[in-house]
């Protein structure tokens, strides 16, 4: 993604679902920035930030200044990067996009500071990625909108100050508490972005099926949401494979029977689980009687890395209590043998025991 690629937010642009500032090669990419809410009206859960930030938006419209600089923070697919847009969109703004690993050096990020108009939002993505030299400059720029260049080394360095516009800085971090406090102090409203209710989901799945000019019942919908992980990005993707299914399977009407085979098709069971996820409880279970096992041997028997187990499969397990972390290691909860239809150790085996430890 090029830090240089401006466009403005307006209403016409959320309206068509512009992916502003990336590459929309690829339907899926195109399809997925079509679903994008164009206001926080059309936006769907997130009910106290979507309070919370419209009276941030709309005392700054009445002041006719820019918006004080926001942080979302939550897991990905809860609709932060929508959120940006919409904030953009609001402040009849444009919005430019990056993301912390793209800033490396302080100059990087004096490059894009410096090339802002007024009143732009700038998107920062995983900004606790950011490099630390950059991070130093940020506070500068962010608090008293001025960043100093430094010419030259050495004891004949020189530092040059250089005034910016009024902007706006969302950032978004699937990890706040990586940041230091002097960054997260600086920002005027911080919201946290939580896992969505079934009953929330649906609405989404709705709303995108219209979008999509699918024909889903409630129950179809319901049937989908109960397996898109409390997730809205998951739950669109979701609803593309299964209208996929039914144009092809079946007479192009969603229902609780369609939406079942397609998702089995496509290996997302009951509760949500994927591949992975089952893969790491069988080879949990089945390898390692239940654990506790290490990480990284957990990684090795299912042939993936030990970020992607950690960071992909392991949030969504802990969270449906089918997996735990000990201090000896991760072992399974007795719902996830009854999961995958297998039966518990007795009481008081080495998973059990580790279950309570620490």
């Amino acid at each position: 993604m090029n830090w240089d690629e401006t466009a403005p937010a307006t209403a016409d642009d959320a309206g068509t679902g512009r992916l502003v500032g990336a590459d929309a090669d690829g339907e899926d990419q195109a399809v997925e920035a079509a679903l994008r809410p164009k206001d926080l009206g059309e936006f769907v859960g997130q009910e106290r930030v979507r309070e919370q930030l419209d009276l941030v938006l709309k005392a700054a419209r009445q002041r006719g200044g820019t918006a004080d600089h926001v942080l979302l923070s939550g897991a990905p697919g809860l609709g932060k990067t929508t959120l940006s847009m919409i904030i953009a969109a609001e402040m009849g703004a444009p919005i430019r996009i990056t993301s912390g690993p793209a800033i490396q050096h302080a100059g990087d990020l004096a490059a894009i500071l410096s090339s802002l108009t007024e009143g732009e939002v700038l998107f920062l993505d995983e900004i606790h990625r950011m490099s630390r030299p950059a991070e130093e400059m940020l506070y500068m720029a962010m608090e008293d909108f001025r960043v100093d260049v430094i010419v030259g080394k050495g004891p004949g360095a020189t530092a040059i100050p250089l005034e910016l516009p009024p902007f706006t800085l969302v950032g978004a971090t699937t990890r706040a508490g990586l940041l230091p406090p002097p960054l997260r102090d600086r920002f005027g409203f911080t919201g946290h972005m939580e896992f969505y209710a079934p009953a929330e989901l649906e609405r989404v799945i709705h709303r995108s099926a219209g979008l999509l000019d699918v024909v889903i019942d409630a129950e179809g919908a319901g049937e989908i949401a109960g397996r898109s992980r409390g997730t809205p990005r998951i739950a669109n993707r979701l609803l593309r494979r299964v209208r996929d299914y039914a144009q092809v399977k079946a007479d192009g009407l969603i229902t609780p029977e369609i939406a079942a085979r397609a998702l089995d098709v496509y290996d997302v069971d009951g509760r949500g689980l994927d591949r992975l996820d089952r893969a790491v409880l069988t080879a949990l279970l089945k390898l390692f009687g239940g654990g506790p096992v290490g990480l990284s041997t957990l990684a090795v028997a299912v042939g993936e890395e030990r970020e992607t187990v950690e960071e992909v499969a392991e949030p969504f397990l802990v969270r449906e209590g089918l997996l735990a972390r000990t201090p000896r290691g991760r072992i399974a909860t007795p719902a996830a043998w009854t999961h995958l239809g297998l039966t518990p150790p007795q009481q008081g085996g080495a998973a059990q025991q580790g279950l309570f430890e620490g």
